[in-house]
């Protein structure tokens, strides 16, 4: 199969071979750019700035990853939005599009898988993979060790609870919670007047 056929196909929900040599070559090429943000010393903010700028397919402003962060691609099929914050061990499976909206919060150890495998012994022995986008909208909280599926959308302002295994899309304006990953119910009246229990929200 030629190259540029595989490059489509990654990007296009179709069966290929991840294991082509050609492939893990310039896959390799991204992950040295991982490498180095990984290993940057906390008051080296700048030079991780400049380290996702080179990493991300797309990043806006004000984004900060703490490291350690782990990615199938360095980040190469990565869209962030602004603002948006990962704690420690974020996780991305990114063979292809993985977009994530403004103003998102990924709590620690957070996992989400763009790339799969068919369920086909043969062909999965073979390392035959597909990939279906991500898509996480403006302002949605995803809590820590949760982790979201190929092909899931979730709308915006959502809170995912933490340990969520989120297999199936997400409307906006909810929390939702579970393995699989449910909507509980509606962001309500009572979340824009407290915060936790009966502790008032005191800021604005």
């Amino acid at each position: 199969m030629e190259y540029e056929e595989i490059i489509e196909r990654m990007s296009n929900q179709k069966l290929y071979y991840c294991n082509d040599k050609r492939l893990l070559k310039n896959q390799t090429d991204y992950l040295e750019f991982l490498y180095d943000f990984n290993h940057t010393r906390p008051g080296e903010q700048e030079k991780r700035n400049q380290l996702l700028r080179k990493m991300f397919a797309e990043i806006g402003e004000n984004c900060f990853i703490e490291p350690p962060f782990h990615s199938n691609w360095g980040g190469r099929n990565l869209h962030f939005g602004n603002d948006v914050y990962a704690n420690f061990n974020l996780t991305v499976v990114d063979d292809c599009d993985i977009f994530v909206g403004n103003a998102v919060l990924f709590g620690p150890n957070v996992t989400l898988v763009a790339g799969t495998h068919p369920i086909h012994p043969k062909l999965r022995s073979k390392q035959a993979q597909y990939n279906v986008p991500v898509h996480i909208g403006d302002n949605v909280w995803i809590g820590a060790n949760s982790v979201i599926l190929p092909g899931v959308h979730i709308g915006e302002n959502t809170v995912i609870g933490a340990g969520s295994v989120v297999t199936k899309d997400i409307p906006a304006n909810v929390v939702a919670i579970g393995s699989p990953c449910r909507v509980l119910r509606e962001i309500n009246d009572q979340d824009m007047h407290y915060y936790y229990q009966d502790l008032e929200i005191d800021i604005e």
